[in-house]
């Protein structure tokens, strides 16, 4: 198994030649023969799935065949040493092609510039953004059972496709086992005398691993997103509106202990997530079960991978009566421990207004980084914090007034009823639109708090809706 995901990551990067050509040729080779052209091929199919989310199938198809064909033909025995790294200067050369038929990226043209090992190391290192929601729809059993009759190996190219491209920030260990066990469920289900009650039982099976991938492409999305830093404020934040009668203390070691998990394991070759993530799971537990009876209810499950499932989906808590929080002061804010002072400024934040989306949250933590960046290295910090500041919160309370207004209505009321208000109000505050004029003006606040206010937010995508 180890063997395969370094077998996967070198796949990923197609004709990666960073340590030397010998180098890459030799390892793929040594895979190929240990895995077989069937296995390599599977693998070849979810590393580039994953690599090229938005490519079409056919247009992975055809990564597919020329990498599996480079595989076979240059580590034949007998084969010139010469030619894997002949056929990948030819992939690299028809990816450059104006009727290229492998998946197009909007950075194609810039490697393609280039020429040699450096086009290649360029072409190897893109990467399509992540699809901002997974778009994999699972058939009914029945659906499953008449496409894998039909053509079983068709049917699992086109699973393996659509699930890898669908949950392309999974670790490659996890999409490896996820669809490796799905298609084991339906390959054994389908001519099973009863597979109503053998699909039953496969899924049951199947729920840790279902619910580790789910959770582990919406982790791995916002570290991809963000980074470490980021990703880790991103978490406590979250944890402050859920828990704000928790401190600063409690919750930073917590937050910190997420990122690093991801830090670990979103890229690795090692099988990691499943392990580190019940880890911090119980970490939580131990925190904050005392402290709030909803994380309480969540973490008395035998299975920690649903208990974390259970305190991942937990809305905000109504926000508390709290002190009015200190502000840092210009010497703390540009001192050794800025950025800590500057995170527990925007904790409080966060705590105090449950509502408040991760996309706004996220855009005052880049301002607030922005902020000190610009004039802690001034000769007069303290008069650069006030100017700027000002500025500042000019141009970001109406922002965080209304964001916090808008998914506090829309975590609070029914769908229909969130949009009849949103609707009411827009009618007061603009007499003279036609209702036509209304339904557009509604467009824009119904579609980000449909998607921006809710707790696996896409990042990337609420980041531009703000």
């Amino acid at each position: 198994m180890r063997a395969a995901l370094a077998l996967l990551l070198l796949l990923a990067t197609v004709h990666a030649l960073h340590r030397g050509r010998a180098y890459v040729r030799d390892k793929v080779c040594q895979e190929y023969r240990m895995l077989g052209k069937e296995n390599f091929r599977t693998l070849t199919i979810i590393a580039n799935s994953r690599k090229y989310s938005n490519g079409t199938f056919e247009e992975i198809g055809h990564l597919v065949r020329e990498i599996v064909s480079l595989a076979e033909t240059c580590c034949a025995d007998g084969a010139d040493p010469s030619c894997y790294d002949a056929g990948s200067t030819a992939l690299s050369v028809k990816s450059c092609s104006a009727d290229s038929p492998f998946p197009p990226h909007p950075g194609t043209a810039e490697c393609c510039a280039h020429e040699g090992l450096e086009r290649k190391l360029c072409l190897a290192a893109l990467r399509h953004p992540p699809q901002p929601l997974p778009q994999y729809l699972q058939p009914s059993d029945k659906e499953l059972c008449q496409a894998f009759r039909q053509d079983p190996r068709e049917f699992a190219d086109r699973f393996l496709y659509e699930y890898s491209s669908s949950y392309s920030q999974a670790p490659l260990p996890v999409l490896l086992g996820s669809t490796r066990t799905f298609l084991s469920m339906v390959s054994t289900c389908c001519i099973s005398p009863a597979p109503t009650a053998c699909f039953l039982k496969e899924k049951l099976e199947r729920k840790t691993l279902s619910l580790l991938t789910l959770t582990s492409n919406r982790i791995c999305s916002r570290f991809s997103a963000y980074g470490k830093d980021k990703a880790s404020f991103s978490y406590l934040a979250s944890l402050a509106q859920k828990v704000p009668t928790a401190s600063f203390e409690d919750l930073l070691p917590l937050a910190e202990d997420a990122a690093e998990v991801s830090s670990q394991c979103c890229d690795s070759a090692e099988d990691c997530m499943q392990k580190k993530l019940l880890e911090h799971t119980a970490k939580v537990c131990t925190t904050l079960s005392a402290r709030d009876g909803r994380f309480a209810d969540c973490c008395k499950g035998n299975n920690l991978m649903e208990n974390h499932f259970c305190m991942l989906a937990l809305p905000p808590a109504p926000a508390p009566k709290l002190p009015e929080a200190s502000e840092p002061t210009n010497k703390e804010l540009c001192g050794k421990e800025g950025d800590l002072h500057a995170t527990r400024s925007l904790f409080e934040l966060a705590r105090r207004h449950p509502s408040l989306p991760d996309a706004i949250l996220a855009k005052l933590y880049d301002s607030s980084g922005k902020l000190r960046g610009e004039c802690c290295s001034t000769k007069d910090p303290s008069a650069c914090l006030d100017s700027k500041r000002k500025q500042m919160e000019a141009e970001l309370t109406p922002l965080l007034e209304k964001g916090s207004q808008l998914c506090g209505q829309y975590n609070k009321l029914p769908f229909l009823e969130f949009k009849k208000r949103l609707r009411e109000s827009l009618a007061q505050a603009e007499p003279e639109a036609s209702p036509a004029q209304l339904e557009r003006l509604l467009e824009q606040p119904v579609s980000f708090a449909s998607t921006c206010c809710l707790p696996d937010a896409p990042p990337l995508l609420c980041a531009s809706k703000v």
